[in-house]
């Protein structure tokens, strides 16, 4: 056996050990029995995703891996648009940031014109895109989708509470558990401030996308006067307690039955579980990959990228949110799409939200329509960004948006060339 070999082996016989002595240390600190199990049964997960990336491990050695991660963080082009920057408040008062990204002055004349000559005098106001991201990421997760678009139509990016820029959420911060509903009463905040009037297209993935959908159950008057088109992008309306992670079933039965505990207990030894986090880098990394990309061949510094994000979710913003997804049911609110452009997307290889989901949201509403991508995982707008942003294009030409034929451009691609799109 070769001597890197030898180091890969070595590295995924640590984790197993790390995991089931740290279940033993979690046991012996006199933390409730369900912890100490959920950190056994976590230890198994654990050895199992680090066994799922064995293969990149044999080829590559910690010491590389480590200096490549530093040398992306420096130079990764990833996450660096910006737009004219602003604050909403939530009900409960916490301080949600969003962006803006204006439409191009000669772009605006052209669209302005093709609205006279279609409404006449009545022609609407310019179209606003609203981008809502998902659970453990931040707006940036739509780097491709934005340059694409930029100063082609107007968009808004946000950060859904206690992620990104925005604040900590003060009824979390208070003991309340988040809901989606909560998240759906903030995208109306931010849509107050950024985009007060005029029409608005609504994009969504994972959370955001459920996040959508709880905005239209609490304001379905919104939806009805003023959204011109939606994109659910790798979410679901509901069941989510049902979904197995490409997990065997009993392990993912054991996990679910006592990780909103273990979540619970690690926010509250956050500090702890952040210097853990640090030093099993290589291991988080390679999970990442596994649940967020299905190709083979992603452009490492997305990969990078998309952990960044990941990683600077705290534990506990991580623990507060998880339970809602479970309580999370939005299937009824989808009537209020009916009629609507509406584009639906997923990854087949979608490992948290699996594309089952979103043809069961696409088949309540008919007229909706469905893009699978077959070798896609669950972050499909940075594996593909090229197709994501093609559809979307094409949706935003059917809600008046753009016009038909307009061109986008600048959204790159995740190979292994990639630009900084």
């Amino acid at each position: 056996m070769s001597e890197t070999s030898a180091e890969a082996v070595a590295d995924v016989a640590d984790v197993a050990v790390a995991a089931v002595a740290t279940a033993a240390e979690a046991a012996a600190g006199g933390w409730r029995r369900t912890t100490g199990l959920a950190g056994a049964a976590l230890g198994v997960v654990a050895a199992g995703a680090a066994a799922g990336v064995a293969i990149e491990r044999l080829t590559v050695g910690r010491g590389i891996r480590q200096k490549a991660r530093l040398a992306l963080d420096a130079a990764g082009p990833y996450g660096g648009l910006r737009g004219t920057p602003g604050t909403a408040r939530a009900e409960d008062g916490t301080e949600l940031y969003y962006e803006v990204d204006e439409v191009e002055p000669a772009t605006e004349a052209a669209l302005a014109r093709r609205r006279r000559r279609l409404f006449g005098r009545r022609a609407p106001a310019p179209v606003t895109v609203v981008f809502s991201h998902g659970y453990c990421l931040n707006q940036d997760s739509w780097h491709f989708q934005r340059a694409a678009l930029r100063g082609v139509v107007r968009t808004v990016h946000w950060d859904q509470r206690s992620h990104g820029r925005s604040g900590r959420g003060v009824a979390q911060a208070g003991g309340a558990p988040v809901t989606i509903d909560e998240l759906g009463a903030d995208l109306k905040a931010v849509i107050d401030a950024a985009a007060p009037e005029g029409p608005i297209v609504l994009v969504g993935h994972s959370m955001g996308g459920m996040t959508v959908m709880a905005l239209a159950d609490r304001f379905p008057e919104l939806i009805r006067e003023r959204v011109v088109g939606v994109a659910l992008i790798g979410t679901s309306a509901g069941r989510l307690g049902e979904v197995n992670f490409g997990l065997p079933v009993a392990g993912v039965n054991a996990v679910r039955r006592v990780l909103p505990g273990v979540l619970k207990a690690l926010g509250q030894r956050a500090e702890w579980v952040e210097k853990g986090r640090r030093a099993t880098a290589d291991l988080f990394a390679g999970v990442i990959k596994r649940y967020s990309f299905a190709s083979g061949d992603v452009d490492p510094a997305v990969a990078r990228f998309a952990e960044r994000m990941i990683e600077s979710t705290p534990i506990d913003v991580v623990a507060e949110y998880y339970p809602a997804f479970s309580d999370h049911d939005k299937t009824e609110a989808l009537v209020h799409f009916r009629g609507l452009p509406v584009l639906v997307l997923a990854g087949v290889r979608d490992l948290v939200t699996p594309s089952e989901h979103s043809e069961a949201v696409a088949a309540l509403l008919p007229d909706a329509e469905l893009v699978l991508v077959p070798d896609a995982g669950h972050l499909v707008m940075l594996e593909h960004p090229e197709l994501v942003t093609d559809r979307l294009a094409d949706l935003l030409a059917r809600a008046g948006a753009v016009p038909a034929g307009a061109t986008v451009g600048g959204y790159g691609s995740t190979g292994s060339t990639a630009g900084p799109g």
